[in-house]
């Protein structure tokens, strides 16, 4: 009953963190308003700056964490500072005619979001993993999916509440469903293997063979695309199509809805559709994507459905493939890739996140134009996606053998979403 328990914890959590990491975005239309926080474009861009951050940071120094305080602390750690973020949602209203005041309040609030989910999401994973060590590849599919789920779920909850003149009612809603979490986690032992499995980790200190470094350009590129959609589709929809509200949140939970179905449909079809044949396609369907958001008319806003959509497909699979890839390929750092290419993705989401906002407003581009120039990135990633999935085995002196043509397909689900 014990590990049931601790399962039931693990999965919700996952369910949680997907709602907190969307909240911010999906509320794009309340921060830009100005009868509410008033922010311009690089004010909401700014917001996830210290985000990034301190994701960046608390994910390089997870593992060093996970083997001095021990993990179950870490996944508490990372609970509180979810909860501090949405908390401190719920008070910027009391300031929102306070400029200044309420955006310094969104700025610490999305800095300890940042930290939750650089703390948390890690620790979810290793639990996934010794939970249920025989079935390690559905065991974490499943956690993905529960955190696409939350990612979704997250832009119906904020159309919901908006329209009951209550935006703050999710930001509060979760703060509760946290307060029980870790209520309910703090009594639990949690798996001691789950320790073990993180100071082994921790241990792993090799040196970067050169190769990473493909990896870690592919990732921050993907981070860059995932991001233009995931935190300014909404603001796109509003403030360009003329969308409303409602259907700017519905764009966004096609998005990031599409996004999960997206890693379990490639996860279920691995044996018909090899992998790293799905890691060179999916970067061309994120290009078009990106155009097809571009050329979208103002007359017909309702096209940002499938638009968004397909480049949530697009970006589906391709982080969980590229960290999958390089687990398997670089085998003396495998500790260290999956978190050296969150913290990459990490660096991509800052740049998207912060750089619309001066693009459209200093240097003057339109948004359709900031979406169209963006398949170029989806480009580049694409032409790296065939060095990616070029499979090769490195070895702790960054030698490489020969490519191998018969290699055992890593799963796509192998490691975290978002």
């Amino acid at each position: 009953m014990a590990q049931r328990n601790e399962i039931a914890a693990v999965y919700v959590a996952g369910v949680i963190q997907g709602v907190v990491l969307v909240t911010f975005p999906a509320t794009s239309a309340v921060f830009t308003s100005a009868g509410d926080y008033g922010l311009s474009s690089t004010e909401y861009g700014g917001m996830f700056v210290p985000q990034a951050i301190t994701a960046i940071g608390s994910s390089l120094l997870g593992a060093g964490l996970m083997r001095r305080l021990g993990i179950k602390r870490i996944y508490l750690l990372g609970l509180l500072a979810n909860l501090m973020a949405m908390v401190l949602l719920v008070l910027s209203q009391f300031v929102m005619h306070n400029h200044m005041l309420a955006y310094e309040v969104l700025l610490v609030a999305t800095a300890c979001m940042g930290v939750g989910f650089g703390l948390t999401v890690p620790a979810l994973n290793t639990f996934a993993a010794v939970f249920f060590p025989q079935k390690l590849d559905r065991a974490v599919l499943v956690l993905n999916a529960l955190l696409g789920l939350g990612t979704a779920l997250a832009p119906v909850f904020v159309a919901l509440f908006v329209g009951l003149g209550m935006w703050w009612g999710l930001p509060l809603l979760v703060s509760v469903l946290l307060v029980g979490l870790l209520l309910f986690s703090v009594r639990l032992p949690l798996d001691e293997g789950a320790q073990a499995r993180a100071a082994q980790a921790a241990k792993s200190k090799t040196k970067l063979p050169p190769r990473f470094w493909v990896f870690a350009a592919f990732t921050l590129l993907y981070g860059v695309c995932e991001t233009t959609n995931g935190n300014w589709a909404a603001f796109y929809m509003t403030k360009h199509l003329g969308a409303s509200a409602p259907l700017a949140s519905l764009a966004l939970t096609t998005f990031w809805g599409m996004v999960t179905v997206g890693r379990i449909l490639f996860a279920a079809i691995e044996k018909s559709v090899p992998e790293r044949r799905t890691c060179q396609v999916l970067p061309f369907v994120v290009a078009v994507a990106f155009v097809a958001v571009a050329f979208i008319p103002n007359s017909a806003p309702f096209l940002g459905l499938p638009a968004f959509a397909l480049a949530g497909l697009g970006c589906s699979a391709l982080l969980p493939l590229a960290i999958s890839f390089g687990q398997k390929e670089l085998k003396t750092i495998a500790a260290s890739v999956a978190g050296g290419l969150i913290a990459f993705y990490q660096i991509g989401y800052g740049i998207a996140a912060f750089g619309v906002g001066p693009l459209q407003q200093k240097a003057g581009l339109s948004l359709d134009t900031i979406f169209g120039s963006t398949a170029i990135v989806a480009l580049v990633m694409s032409a790296l996606s065939f060095v990616v999935a070029r499979h090769r085995d490195i070895s702790a002196s960054g030698l490489e053998s020969q490519p191998t043509r018969n290699t055992i397909q890593p799963s796509i689900a192998k490691e975290k979403p978002l």
